[in-house]
């Protein structure tokens, strides 16, 4: 029954990215080679954003919300726009157009953010004995960071490599990025400063995934209509 319910909770982890590849274009234009190169580029930014913490973040015995301390997390966030900048404008795509350059680096961006964080509490704790609904609800948190990702790899593909877009949309497609960018920090402001629970802040994600998804996709959409 552990076992089982492990398994339920890695597909519902995992199994969205892979859906997600076979789905679409992506499996058809054989774009697995950038996402595992993307996956690569975010561990390499993990690493640097993780020694950025270690060396400017004070270990905090209480689980108190600290506004200066989640401020420089909220800053070292941007570690990873960086690194998707490089993923996106630096790595070479053979011959695949914009709009399936941006997928496959948030999926491997998505996929590798999954592993790392969350593979280990899942196979340490999703095979105890007490069942709990904690992993089913890390599974649906790993969903709207796959959303937010390709969300965030769309917004960054509109900011560096899409030229003939309108004066007026770039406020709006930088805002979106640095909410996306930030929202680490904006989910930790809940559980810690206003006390949200797991489901709480779970069901906040999801639906800001979603409301971030449409708007990039509108944002996308009209950028891609030919300017007078």
């Amino acid at each position: 029954m552990t076992m089982f319910h492990f398994f339920n909770c890695a597909i519902l982890t995992f199994g969205p990215h892979a859906v997600y590849y076979s789905a679409t274009p992506l499996s058809e234009y054989d774009t697995l080679w950038t996402s595992i190169r993307a996956a690569v580029v975010y561990l390499v930014t993990s690493l640097v954003k993780l020694v950025c913490l270690a060396t400017f973040l004070n270990v905090s015995e209480s689980d108190s919300f600290d506004p200066y301390q989640e401020l420089l997390k909220a800053v070292f966030g941007f570690i990873d726009v960086a690194g998707l900048y490089f993923a996106l404008t630096q790595l070479t795509h053979r011959n695949i157009s914009q709009n399936h350059k941006f997928q496959a680096v948030g999926l491997g961006w998505a996929f590798a953010d999954s592993v790392l964080h969350r593979l280990a509490p899942l196979w340490v704790g999703a095979r105890g004995l007490e069942f709990t609904w904690d992993y089913i609800l890390q599974g649906l948190e790993a969903n709207a960071n796959l959303v937010f990702s390709i969300s965030l790899a769309a917004l960054g593909s509109l900011m560096w490599l899409r030229k003939n877009k309108s004066k007026t949309l770039i406020p709006i497609i930088y805002a979106c990025a640095g909410i996306v960018a930030t929202m680490p920090s904006i989910t930790s402001y809940l559980r810690r400063g206003l006390g949200w629970h797991l489901p709480k802040v779970v069901g906040f994600e999801l639906f800001s995934s979603l409301l971030i998804a449409f708007i990039s996709w509108q944002l996308f959409v009209a950028c891609q209509r030919p300017s007078n």
